[in-house]
């Protein structure tokens, strides 16, 4: 697994963590990481993955390049790149489905974005956002079908689909070939979009 194991990393950590005003307990609480691993990251100790600093970034609510790399959040006029080695990824359930998180972790409450990238018939399950959240999904390859709900719907290369998302729903990659479908997902929470579009994709 990936590890880096720059001398600031820790120092940064610590000094999100305290301008919060966080305890090691409580952040430990907020992200999944143990305390021990905590203390012994701020302190320079050990190897931090990119996994664990995913979900330490995602809890103090913090840009992960930025925390890596010292630059600054705030707004410039220079052009923020994030390496692919940097981009977060996880998988389904299953193995089936990979999803790169390519959305800033600050905006992680209003509005996510993830490539998709299935393996044949392979399948993203999930259970209920929260109220009123909306999926975009924009099919890039391949064919996939969309359950929302009691709603079904292929969406093939080149189609998008929106959906209600605070309802059980599934992803699945079909069609012949072999290989999966792609896709482009954006995770709307009820803060975005309009109370119109909710209302037209509703499940009967």
């Amino acid at each position: 697994m990936n590890s880096i194991n720059p001398p600031e990393i820790g120092p940064r950590l610590q000094a999100h963590r305290k301008e919060l005003k966080l305890t090691l307990n409580d952040l430990a609480t907020m992200s999944g990481v143990s305390r021990s691993m905590l203390s012994e990251i701020e302190r320079g100790n050990a190897n931090p993955t990119y996994g664990t600093l995913w979900h330490l970034t995602r809890a103090l609510n913090i840009d992960l390049n930025s925390l890596v790399s010292g630059a600054s959040e705030e707004r410039s006029d220079r052009i923020d790149l994030q390496p692919g080695n940097m981009t977060p990824t996880i998988r389904s359930a299953d193995g089936s489905c990979t999803m790169q998180i390519l959305s800033p972790a600050g905006m992680v409450s209003m509005i996510e974005w993830y490539l998709l990238s299935f393996e044949r018939e392979g399948k993203l399950v999930s259970d209920p956002h929260g109220a009123g959240t909306i999926e975009h999904l924009h099919c890039t390859q391949g064919e996939i079908v969309v359950r929302s709900a009691g709603n079904e719907m292929i969406v093939r290369a080149g189609e998008t689909a929106r959906y209600a998302a605070d309802v059980p729903h599934s992803l699945t990659s079909v069609g012949a070939g072999s290989v999966g479908a792609r896709a482009f997902l954006v995770v709307a929470s009820a803060e975005v979009g309009t109370n119109t579009l909710r209302a037209s994709i509703r499940p009967k």
